[in-house]
């Protein structure tokens, strides 16, 4: 598999995990909790957390090493998460309440 479609399923799976706290009632899709919007923030930190480590690994195994990074970087990762939880985030609190039959 090229190093361009690594990248893009690693995009795909940064946006599944940014809206799952969302779209679930479960925390992390394992445990069954009445989730508030704190469960929800939290889990939402585990995910970007999760999708960070993984991409390290990736980096690590695509190119034989972690290249290191500023605090830049982070903030920008963080924002384009926020960005790819935007859809699961209007679906919960805006569209879920008009859908409701």
């Amino acid at each position: 598999m090229a190093h361009s479609h690594v990248y893009g399923v690693l995009l795909a799976m940064a946006f599944a995990a940014a809206n799952l706290p969302w779209l679930s009632e479960r925390f992390l899709l394992l445990i069954k909790l009445n989730k508030t919007a704190c469960w929800r923030w939290l889990e939402w930190w585990v995910c970007y957390g999760v999708v960070g480590l993984l991409a390290m690994a990736l980096e690590n195994k695509l190119t034989g090493g972690v290249h290191g990074q500023q605090w830049e970087f982070y903030v920008a990762t963080l924002c384009l998460f926020v960005v790819f939880a935007l859809p699961g985030f209007i679906y919960h609190y805006d569209l879920k309440k008009l859908l409701k039959p």
